[in-house]
């Protein structure tokens, strides 16, 4: 029997269903926008275009964490308070990509098995294709079609390659960080940036032997915060334990995220921080766009290989080299 290939959705059905909370159209759309090929992603802009208008009204979270933390545990397990506070959750995992297939490699959705099988949850794992950074490139395009679609808070999980954290601060309304008790040695090779980004810490696994720990993480962490100098928002960044689970601390990190969110609302910051994001978010699409037409340049495609080994082997600078390719774009 002949593979019969499925249609494509077209525009309209795309918008009517994601409009109406469909999720298998909601994902057919995010598919298209993660496409390879422009046609689809033709289509995808055009989606976006018609629904941009129910977009904005989502609180937007990045977390991030260093390895063994048990970010995926603790997505889930804030992930059932909030859905169990009548609020539509999507949570956007970012995983590494298969070398070979380019897909992703983790599975999410077998990782947050419970919060999966929640109606009120939406899991969507994307591979970074090795994006600058970490994140998908269409990570920001997706949460906005979850956000046409109802839905009322967004997490975002950084693969963490190091520059993933700095592309998700860039997104989101709250950067939320996670760390193990036992902060004296981590501390030390902690990333000064990432700790600066933060607006707030969470100490995980803060069970059994590991609440003693915990507390004296959470001290710590909060006296390296306060060295640092305040944001131009007035929010102090917090530190907060927690056990995934025991399900404690939960209810207050969440508490936290609303603190900061109606703080930022009061003062004009959480519209300001939105359009500088907009704004950096046009640009990196500018630099992708160049870099994509340029490689495409038949004159470039055609000198590329002999320039490479000419540099290779120092015959000419990498400087000139770059000038003499350029030119092919006449600009």
């Amino acid at each position: 029997m002949a593979y019969k290939k499925r249609a494509r959705p077209t525009v309209a059905e795309c918008v009517d269903g994601i409009l109406s909370g469909d999720r298998i159209l909601l994902s057919k759309a995010i598919t298209l926008m993660e496409s390879q090929l422009s046609d689809d992603n033709e289509l995808a802009v055009e989606i976006l275009d018609q629904v941009m208008g129910r977009t904005g009204n989502a609180t937007r979270v990045g977390i991030t964490g260093v390895p063994g933390v048990g970010k995926s545990t603790f997505i889930e397990s804030l992930g059932k308070y909030v859905t169990g506070l009548d609020k539509k959750l999507a949570v956007l995992t970012i995983d590494p990509s298969s070398q070979r297939s380019g897909g992703s490699i983790l599975g999410d959705k077998t990782r947050m098995e419970q919060l999966s099988h929640n109606p009120m949850a939406y899991i969507r794992p994307s591979a970074s294709q090795n994006a600058l950074g970490g994140v998908a490139l269409k990570t920001r395009e997706v949460m906005l079609l979850c956000e046409a679609a109802g839905y009322e808070v967004i997490f975002i999980e950084t693969v963490g390659v190091g520059q993933s954290e700095v592309a998700v601060n860039d997104m989101v309304d709250f950067f939320l960080l996670l760390m193990l008790p036992g902060a004296g040695d981590e501390l030390q090779g902690m990333k000064k940036g990432i700790m600066e980004m933060a607006d707030a810490v969470a100490i995980t696994k803060s069970d059994g032997d590991n609440i003693k720990a915990a507390n004296r993480a959470k001290a710590e962490y909060q006296n390296a915060l306060h060295l640092f100098p305040s944001s131009e928002s007035g929010w102090y960044p917090k530190v907060s334990t927690c056990s995934s689970i025991q399900h404690t601390g939960i209810k207050e990190i969440w508490d936290i995220i609303r603190e900061h969110e109606t703080l930022l609302k009061s003062n004009q910051h959480w519209n300001k921080n939105r359009g500088l994001q907009n704004l950096q978010w046009m640009h990196e699409h500018i630099n992708h766009a160049l870099r994509k037409q340029f490689f495409q340049k038949e004159y470039v495609k055609n000198e590329l290989m002999v320039i490479e080994e000419r540099v290779r082997k120092g015959e000419v600078s990498a400087y000139r080299a770059a000038l003499d390719l350029l030119k092919s774009l006449h600009l």
